[in-house]
C-alpha cells in the first residue's frame, strides 16, 4: 500500500530541560538518540509496511538526527523540508514556559488566525498552510512509500492533510501524539486515503 510513515521526533532536550520548543534547535537527548534507533529498527522490519523510498524531516537538529539514524538504516538519503518545522513560538523559544506572556484564544476567537502576541510567533494557520504545502511535495514526489519525520505539533497537519481536511477546518484539530511515534497512512486505492494507524509506540518498549 502507498502511504505516508509518520514519525514525531524521540525525547529532546528542550523538553527535559523545561524549555519552549517551537524553533529551537534543541537535541535529542541519550535517550532520545537510543528511542531513534529503536524506531529506524521498526522501520526496517516492519512486516507489511513494505519497502521505504524516501525519507523527509524537518531540518531542526531534533528531528535531522532521527532522520539520519533511520536513513542509515534503510540505505536511504534524508530530504530536508523547513516546512516540517514546529509551530513557531517566536521570543520564547529557549526560555522556561511563562517568561513571556501569551494570549490563549478568548470565546467567540477563531483559533486558527488567533495570534498569542508573543513576537514572532505563528498562528496556527501560518504553521498549517506551511505543513500542508509540505505534505504536497512529498505526494507529487512519485514516491510508492515516504518516511515523514517531524514534531508533534506539525504532525497533526500532516494527517489532516493527508485525509484532505480543509485549511479552515484545522483550527481547533489537535491528534495526541507521542515524542517518537509511528503512524501509518495508506492509500489502498486510488481516491481511498485511511489512517492506517496512529500514535504506535510499542516499539519504545
Amino acid at each position: 500500500m502507498a502511504g505516508l510513515v509518520v514519525v514525531t521526533h524521540p525525547e529532546a532536550t528542550h523538553v527535559v530541560d523545561g524549555l519552549v520548543g517551537g524553533w529551537y534547535d534543541a537535541d535529542l537527548t541519550e535517550r532520545g538518540a537510543r528511542q531513534a534507533t529503536r524506531i529506524a529498527d521498526a522501520l526496517a522490519t516492519s512486516p507489511g509496511l513494505g519497502s521505504v523510498d524516501a525519507v523527509v524531516s524537518s531540518d531542526l537538529r531534533r528531528c535531522r538526527r532521527t532522520a539520519d539514524t533511520v536513513g542509515a538504516r534503510l540505505g536511504l538519503e534524508v530530504r530536508l523540508d523547513p516546512d516540517l518545522r514546529e509551530q513557531s513560538y517566536g521570543a520564547a523559544e529557549g526560555h522556561p514556559p511563562g517568561t513571556f506572556a501569551w494570549t490563549p484564544p478568548g470565546a467567540g476567537d477563531d483559533p486558527l488566525t488567533h495570534h498569542d502576541g508573543v513576537e514572532g510567533s505563528e498562528t496556527r494557520l501560518e504553521v498549517a498552510t506551511r505543513v500542508y504545502a509540505a505534505v504536497e511535495r512529498v505526494l507529487t514526489a512519485g514516491d510508492e512509500t515516504t518516511v515523514v519525520i517531524t514534531h508533534g505539533g506539525a504532525a497533526t497537519y500532516v494527517v489532516a492533510a493527508w485525509i484532505g481536511m480543509p485549511l479552515t477546518s484545522v483550527g481547533a484539530v489537535r491528534f495526541s501524539l507521542t515524542p517518537g511515534s509511528i503512524s501509518r497512512l495508506t492509500e489502498p486505492r486510488p481516491g481511498e486515503r485511511r489512517v492506517e494507524s496512529l500514535d504506535g509506540v510499542a516499539h519504545l518498549a
